[in-house]
């Protein structure tokens, strides 16, 4: 088996935008994010990091606005590819897959931003390429949302309801700390 590290959207959106995460804490989750990518760098896995472009007038994720840059923590961090995606998947509409291929990593690794939304969907479109797929769970989070009859889903209900479908198809859902301890 060969990993890459996926950083989904870690972007100031997330934290001085509309969407502020909530759960875990921001300020951990973004700490096991760097985590997860110094042990990646130290053990010579791939880091792809993804950023999302938000579509003319949606007001998130505006490209060269504040809101839309890369959190340092991660920008600051060594990577092997940055790519751009305006869906939630970040497979689609971008070269991922084929990168992944042409390197014959079989296994992605998922942190990032919304844990129900586009971390969710790429580690579903792993599984449907036939990647084994992780996903650490202290290095994603959500913000609290509304639910569909308006009221509010706080976020740890939410992050919880979204993990659990993925460790039921297959998805490996697991600590940054184990996940950097069985890279030594």
């Amino acid at each position: 088996m060969t990993t890459a590290l996926i950083v989904i959207d870690v972007q100031e959106e997330y934290f001085s935008g509309a969407l502020p995460i909530q759960f875990p804490p921001r300020d951990e989750s973004l700490q096991r994010i760097g985590e997860a990518m110094d042990g990646a760098s130290e053990a010579g896995v791939p880091i792809v990091v993804v950023r999302h472009v938000g579509g003319a007038g949606e007001g998130s994720f505006q490209k060269d606005s504040a809101t839309f840059q890369l959190r340092s923590e991660v920008a600051d961090r060594p990577r092997d590819l940055l790519i751009d995606k305006h869906l939630p998947g970040s497979f689609t509409g971008t070269g991922l897959q084929e990168w992944l291929e042409e390197r014959e990593i079989d296994h992605v690794t998922i942190v990032g931003y919304m844990t129900n939304v586009c971390c969710d969907t790429t580690a579903r479109q792993a599984l449907h390429l036939g990647m084994g797929t992780s996903l650490l769970h202290d290095a994603v989070g959500v913000p609290t949302m509304p639910g569909i009859d308006g009221n509010p889903i706080d976020a740890e209900t939410l992050h919880g309801a979204a993990l659990a479908p993925l460790a039921l198809i297959g998805v490996e859902v697991v600590p940054t700390a184990e996940w950097v301890a069985s890279l030594r």
